[in-house]
């Protein structure tokens, strides 16, 4: 008779648990743990030097857009470029000059352009300018001067403006994207960093800015695109509509950009 109780449990036993099994193969157990799993991911490429300005127009789309995910990769416009040559999974370019989007249309990476901000280039101190530069001039001889790499756009127009100034630079470094200028100058690894406006004004009282003559006279445009195998195209073009609003362009002019010419 024990025996018989013991089997009969053992086998009470199989056939909750199969039930249980089968319930929660018929979607009765509980939701999906993944947040993500019913939202859209629009992927956007866009220079280092958007990075603050581009986070909260991400933000404001997606406050129209219930279910969507902007997701950004911020690097210098000539990485971006070749990422997007490798196949990358991207659904809008925005470059910080002319250049690197022409290089990306030349290969058919991306749609029509349209310029949405202009920028300028600026020189930058620590706070209290310790190493006393007054521009590009002797004053930096002996400094620590940190610019972006030739093949950059801020590098493109450091050495614009250089000619035309007829100085020559001796950077101590040459980096590959403009925040990694603006961050060696906010903490000290460097005297001095030709930036762009936008830097300068997003790292607040962490550096002292320099005025540099004619650097009015050298201006980067910002063209954005639709990648040409965007996974989204028709919210692609959505974001760049957004981008060129007046209330994205107002988070652009608070930032220190200036508008497309």
């Amino acid at each position: 008779m024990i025996i018989m109780i013991r089997v009969r449990a053992f086998l009470a036993s199989v056939a909750a648990a199969a039930m249980t099994v089968s319930t929660t193969a018929c979607g009765g157990g509980s939701p999906s743990s993944d947040p993500s799993a019913d939202r859209t991911r629009l992927t956007v490429f866009a220079a280092a030097s958007l990075t603050k300005s581009y986070e909260q127009i991400g933000e404001q789309f997606e406050r129209t857009h219930p279910g969507v995910d902007v997701q950004f990769s911020f690097e210098g416009s000539q990485d971006l470029v070749a990422q997007l040559a490798q196949g990358a999974p991207v659904d809008v370019l925005a470059t910080a000059d002319t250049r690197s989007m022409t290089k990306a249309s030349d290969q058919e990476l991306v749609g029509p352009s349209r310029e949405f901000a202009t920028n300028v280039p600026t020189l930058i101190t620590p706070a209290g300018n310790p190493a006393k530069v007054t521009g590009l001039d002797s004053s930096l001889v002996g400094a620590d001067l940190v610019i972006c790499a030739a093949e950059v756009p801020c590098g493109s127009a450091t050495s614009i403006l250089a000619r035309k100034l007829g100085v020559t630079l001796a950077p101590v470094s040459e980096e590959q994207k403009v925040t990694d200028v603006r961050g060696k100058v906010e903490s000290g690894q460097a005297d001095a960093g030709i930036v762009y406006r936008t830097d300068a004004k997003a790292a607040g009282n962490k550096v002292e800015i320099v005025p540099i003559n004619r650097a009015g006279e050298v201006v980067n445009h910002y063209p954005i695109a639709v990648a040409a195998n965007a996974p989204h195209e028709a919210l692609a073009n959505e974001f760049i509509d957004h981008v060129m609003s007046d209330e994205a362009q107002k988070v652009l002019a608070d930032d220190g950009f200036s508008p497309a010419r």
